[in-house]
């Protein structure tokens, strides 16, 4: 049935691990579970999250084994993708949230890429959005909402209408992956990239990201407004408050983990 693993580390990296070996890491709902538990977990102890695929394969979507067993009038996503805001779980985790992805990343497996916030590929990683091909519309939202976003309108829908593969230099090239490694670097590569944001607020994190994901919807004046109060509120925090302390005296800031 598979499973998805949580670890952290030392630093206050968490890697939550699909493992689905038999089916090419792809997902079933109580695998769905453990992810959002892994994420839920994580936004209580950790600094930065990287989701990874055992082996070399990111995820091929959901286990169609799986879904087989389920009558056609009572399939459907079973296992919430969002919170009561609307927001994907993996999205609205207030931590940053890396995506490092080798070989295949296919159906749902694509969409949980597209709710990261950074993505790293190895040179043999691929993407597709093959819902069609199923006679599907992405299944999370993500293919329809986010990745536009992401690629512009063009790229995305060019991946909906053909279900074509993306492979990892095109990825590069159009932005959807911020690095392209060996496969063999490719988890050091995402916890050098982790490594990076530590020296950061949590809050800082935690904020900016709510205001940047909060701010794809809103008009621009109330993204302002928005902006504006969640700075003021920040110039009044412990965090704030050691950043220019540790500014002023020459060294690294010493931020509390939460």
């Amino acid at each position: 049935m598979g499973e998805t693993l949580y670890d952290l580390n030392d630093e206050g990296i968490a890697v939550i691990t699909i493992v689905n070996p038999r089916r090419r890491n792809a997902m079933t709902y109580p695998m769905i579970e453990q992810l959002y538990e892994g994420l839920r977990r994580a936004a209580h102890e950790a600094r930065v999250v990287i989701i990874i695929g055992q082996g070399d394969t990111f995820c091929a979507g959901i286990d169609l084994n799986f879904l087989s067993e389920i009558p056609p009038e009572d399939r459907g996503i079973k296992v919430p993708t969002h919170d009561e805001d609307g927001w994907w779980n993996i999205t609205s985790c207030p931590l940053p949230v890396i995506a490092a992805i080798d070989g295949s990343a296919v159906g749902m497996g694509a969409e949980w890429t597209s709710h990261c916030d950074i993505r790293i590929a190895t040179t043999r990683a691929r993407f597709a959005w093959n819902f069609a091909h199923r006679g599907l519309v992405p299944d999370t939202g993500a293919g329809t909402w986010l990745l536009p976003r992401q690629i512009g309108l063009q790229n995305a829908l060019r991946l909906l209408y053909s279900g074509d593969w993306l492979d990892a230099e095109t990825a590069l090239e159009i932005g959807y992956v911020c690095k392209i490694v060996e496969s063999g670097d490719l988890l050091s590569s995402a916890i050098e990239e982790a490594q990076r944001y530590l020296l950061g607020a949590p809050s800082s994190h935690r904020l900016s990201k709510r205001l940047l994901y909060e701010g794809l919807h809103l008009h621009v004046a109330d993204h302002q407004k928005n902006s504006r109060r969640t700075l003021l509120e920040c110039f009044q925090s412990e965090e704030h408050r050691e950043g220019v302390n540790a500014f002023t005296e020459g060294r690294l800031p010493n931020f509390p983990d939460s």
